[in-house]
């Protein structure tokens, strides 16, 4: 596991500027890059807490639910996600999950369709910029390890984030590059 470790260290740093993360097979956070800061500011200190649940931070009302600016078209796309996961696995951790954050306020049964546009090719998460120039807009890509000799690496999973739009991009090479 410490090459698996290694491995998984160097892509985060070299994912930088952009957030990524690693989680377990129960959406905790494993380990995360530096650029993630930018994802949780707002996010209030007991959600990121360990063992932080990066499901519950994006969803929970006092994590990043506030900034994000297409909500409920987002939490729909993760709930189906944990609903999936649950229904593949029988696991009852996940089923928790997924009842305490299908709990929270404003969730509905069926995802408005309104805040996707024609243009998305894929549903972006779209928070508000805490600095107040813009949005900040974000497509992320979901990896897991294939034919994994240890069952602990089959449970990880790596979400890379890259910029949306412009204004994200700049953000991130502005705040977030290395040396800057």
């Amino acid at each position: 596991m410490t090459v698996v470790r290694e491995a998984i260290d160097r892509f985060l740093r070299a994912h930088e500027p952009y957030p990524a993360l690693v989680v377990d097979r129960h959406h905790n956070l494993v380990t995360a890059n530096d650029a993630l800061d930018l994802l949780l500011e707002g996010v209030h200190s007991d959600l990121l807490a360990p063992p932080a649940n990066g499901m519950r931070v994006a969803l929970h009302p006092r994590g990043m639910a506030p900034r994000t600016l297409n909500l409920p078209e987002w939490r729909a796309h993760l709930l189906h996600r944990v609903r999936r996961e649950v229904q593949t696995t029988g696991d009852p951790e996940l089923r928790a999950l997924y009842d305490e954050l299908a709990a929270y306020p404003g969730v509905v049964a069926a995802p408005p369709q309104a805040g996707i546009q024609a243009s998305d090719i894929v549903l972006p998460l779209r928070l508000r910029d805490i600095d107040g120039r813009g949005e900040l807009a974000f497509i992320s890509t979901l990896s897991t390890f294939l034919t994994p000799g240890d069952v602990t690496l089959s449970e990880l999973a790596i979400e890379a984030f890259y910029p949306a739009n412009a204004h994200t991009a700049m953000r991130l090479m502005r705040d977030v590059a290395p040396g800057s």
